[in-house]
């Protein structure tokens, strides 16, 4: 059976890409605290819409959709679910309130990760919620012409729960010794977690929501306002190419996690810049007008009215629409299509 013992994780030598995203972080998490000190109130706008991004991104993902309308009233707890896709995207929106309002007081054990598991399914009938799998599971690519090939073989049935209750010893081992650096020990957990696949169902959505669970608990907050998820989600052949470097030799304790610790780096410092964008947009005490234009120069090619909403939070939808209109009539921006389908661009 496959071992772990992260204290070997010290002994790696870490090349300049990885350094450099760790030490970037570490100065973003720095401006971040300023920020949250200065302004917090105003910040509230933000959480609500990442809350939804993250709820909409991490099940899409998985291929459970439904209507942004339906997401926002999901997340909002304004309706119920109607059908099977809206029940797992309750249960997501249900476990990331609990990270959020409780992430201190939720150590990272198996019996916490079971429990987070069977909220995730608490809004549908599934018998294996907050249970490890009960058959073997496989990661399968399907090609254009139909064919399936297993990519990877996770551990079997019989062998998860020892395994999933050694990551956790071992994670908080080395974090509780202060011997790894977080932003390296909190990847290479993931990545052992989505190797094991310790649940029939869900293993993509938990290890998401484990990820916002321990950098909460490390201090990097970045995720309660800029959606970690739907940053995975943009960039997803990405991830799986990442992923599946870093699983190769896994059972052998031969495999080299570099490409995966990168991805999801740089996934968090683009969060991190993404939150500094949009606070510098808020904190400017500016007409709408000059927000939403200020917006604007910010996006390149084709943007629409949700996209502005995002980064303008302290302004309401009729003053974002408005400054679009009048944008259009002085021809600063040009508009194209109607209704849903309807998006901008700049013209200088």
């Amino acid at each position: 059976m496959r071992t772990f013992n992260y204290s070997k994780i010290k002994e790696q030598k870490w090349d300049s890409d990885i350094l450099g995203l760790i030490a970037a972080i570490y100065k973003e998490a720095g401006k971040q605290e300023l920020y949250l000190k200065q302004q917090p109130e105003k910040l509230e706008k933000l959480v609500e819409i990442a809350k939804i991004q993250s709820t909409e991104a991490s099940n899409a993902i998985e291929g459970i959709v439904t209507t942004s309308t339906r997401v926002k009233q999901l997340v909002a707890e304004k309706t119920t679910p109607k059908n099977r896709d809206e029940q797992e995207i309750a249960g997501y929106r249900d476990v990331l309130n609990i990270i959020h309002e409780s992430f201190d007081a939720i150590p990272l054990t198996p019996n916490y990760i079971l429990q987070l598991h069977k909220i995730l399914y608490s809004n549908m009938n599934n018998p294996m919620a907050g249970r490890t799998k009960s058959v073997q599971n496989y990661i399968s690519a399907t090609y254009p012409d139909g064919h399936t090939e297993t990519l990877f073989t996770p551990l079997s049935p019989f062998e998860t729960p020892d395994a999933l209750n050694k990551i956790c010893e071992e994670y908080n081992r080395v974090i509780g010794n202060m011997e790894v650096e977080p932003l390296i020990a909190i990847p290479i957990f993931i990545h052992d977690f989505l190797c094991i696949h310790p649940f029939n169902d869900g293993n993509g959505r938990m290890s998401r929501i484990l990820t916002t669970l321990l950098l909460y608990r490390s201090g990097f907050y970045v995720g309660k306002y800029i959606s970690l998820e739907m940053k995975i989600a943009k960039n997803k052949d990405l991830y799986y190419d990442a992923l599946g470097q870093a699983q190769i030799g896994w059972h052998e304790e031969t495999e080299d996690t570099v490409a995966f610790i990168k991805y999801l780096l740089g996934t968090i410092l683009a969060a991190y810049k993404d939150f500094e964008e949009r606070f510098s947009l808020i904190e400017e005490k500016l007409p709408s007008i000059e927000i939403v234009r200020k917006a604007t120069q910010i996006k390149i090619g084709r943007f629409n009215k949700q996209d502005i909403r995002e980064l303008c939070p302290s302004l309401s939808v009729s003053a974002i629409e408005g400054a679009l209109r009048k944008m259009v009539d002085e021809g600063e921006i040009k508009r194209k299509g109607n209704g849903r389908s309807t998006c901008y661009y700049r013209l200088k």
